[in-house]
């Protein structure tokens, strides 16, 4: 799909190469969103879908919550997401039973299956991982697909707290066309939102953080009257959960709404280690730059570093794609989810994730801005909160090339310039800064 957006300024500049062209780029929209005191910053964590699958069990869950706690919360990284198909006991892989049969209880909301998580019987649900994983100074986080059981509808189970039976809400032409699971809620009918609300006030006892709710985004519009039920939930239960929407692409003329009903939406369909699906999150970025804001996140979906996919394989991307997906959620302000098994992390996969100044970039930087487009050479910069500038530059191209930057595009006449990840100072520059970046690779550098 391709996105288009409104630009409001024209930045004149250049970046050497042939077919050098302008690209219109506009700032960062100015007004914090409703929820800026729920996500002020890119929420950083973990979540299991790239490494466990549908199969993450209690142990695996809370040795993986140890371990963040003591490589990656101290580098800002404290959510932590169990995700999807924890209510189904025979889970297996990605793929999904076409005849589900989930955890439930008896008003139709999903519980942990207790044969993965052993703590959840006797109604405890996930509020003894809630606690262990509180304890270690993180938050919890669930996954949660739209809509209401089939299983619930076949049953007709009773809504809590009214009348309404789960046939009486339920939309069964509202289906998810990847997961069986679920039908829709319809929104027009009496008992809609007291499902929505009884379902968000059981996770908010259990002590749930943060919720990543699938099957929101896409087809948008038809599911805007859950968005705005899940969010109501939410506001309901009292407690401050952080709502991320996926999958997407979300539309990008959609973007205040979504900003006033959650704080994460995905930019793109499921993002893996694949070149292609990384060279194309740069216009998808650049498309939802000017839409960006405190509280509001566009997501371009978790990293799939390290050991991924049930164990079996390693991630695909090369050292240099790997510096160049960091380097763009980081000047983008994309929240940065680790999605590899944190058990098999090796320390060039934790030096990339604990690069203390190049997550700054992420976490407190604004005037983030793309520049250009020509020939595979991308160009953002950023302010830092002292006034110092970022640039971030992007080679994805197959070979080697120079990239020069210049710097009167900034304001600057000449600037001191450090490399961020290679944390060294290097030489001051007047009027262009030129670098060496290697094919699909990047370079992250701060001009003061």
């Amino acid at each position: 799909m391709k996105l288009t957006t409104s630009r409001r300024s024209l930045m004149s500049g250049l970046i050497t190469g042939a077919g050098a062209l302008p690209f219109l780029a506009s700032a960062t929209a100015s007004q914090a969103a409703p929820g800026a005191a729920l996500a002020p910053r890119p929420p950083m964590g973990w979540n299991s879908w790239n490494s466990f699958a549908t199969t993450i069990n209690e142990a695996q869950a809370l040795e993986t919550a140890h371990i963040m706690a003591e490589k990656l919360k101290p580098h800002g990284y404290t959510v932590f997401t169990i995700d999807i198909q924890w209510y189904e006991p025979g889970a297996t892989s990605y793929t999904y039973a076409e005849k589900p049969v989930p955890t439930m209880d008896g008003y139709g909301r999903l519980l942990p299956a207790p044969n993965r998580f052993p703590s959840a019987a006797d109604g405890r649900g996930f509020k003894p991982v809630a606690d262990q994983v509180h304890a270690l100074g993180l938050q919890f986080g669930i996954h949660l697909m739209r809509g209401i059981p089939r299983l619930a509808v076949e049953q007709n189970l009773p809504v809590f707290g009214t009348k309404f039976h789960a046939q009486d809400i339920a939309n069964t032409d509202s289906i998810c066309p990847w997961n069986p699971d679920m039908y829709g809620v319809d929104m027009t009918k009496p008992g809609a939102q007291a499902y929505y609300d009884s379902v968000f006030a059981l996770y908010a006892s259990w002590g749930v953080d943060f919720v990543k709710m699938d099957d929101m985004s896409r087809p948008y519009d038809a599911h805007a009257p859950e968005i705005e039920a899940a969010h109501a939930a939410i506001v309901k239960t009292g407690r401050p959960i952080v709502l991320s929407l996926s999958p997407g692409e979300t539309p990008v003329p959609r973007a205040a709404h979504v900003r006033k009903y959650a704080q994460m939406w995905r930019i793109s369909d499921d993002f893996w280690d694949e070149w292609p699906l990384l060279e194309a999150q740069f216009t998808r970025l650049e498309n939802w730059n000017e839409h960006r804001t405190i509280g509001g996140w566009p997501d371009a979906d978790m990293l799939p570093l390290g050991r991924l996919a049930l164990g079996n394989r390693d991630t695909k991307f090369t050292p240099a794609e790997q510096k160049t997906l960091m380097t763009l959620w980081s000047i983008a302000r994309s929240p940065l989810i680790m999605g590899g098994d944190l058990r098999y992390l090796d320390q060039p996969t934790l030096d990339l994730l604990t690069n203390d100044e190049v997550l700054a970039v992420n976490q407190s930087s604004h005037d983030n801005q793309p520049h250009f487009l020509a020939d595979g050479r991308r160009v953002w910069t950023a302010q830092a909160e002292n006034g110092d500038h970022y640039l971030a530059l992007f080679n994805t191209t197959s070979a080697e090339a120079e990239l020069s930057f210049d710097l009167g595009i900034l304001g600057r006449k000449s600037a001191k310039v450090r490399d961020l990840w290679a944390r060294t100072d290097l030489d001051n520059v007047s009027g262009f800064f030129t670098a060496q970046v290697p094919s699909h690779g990047a370079g992250l550098y701060r001009l003061s």
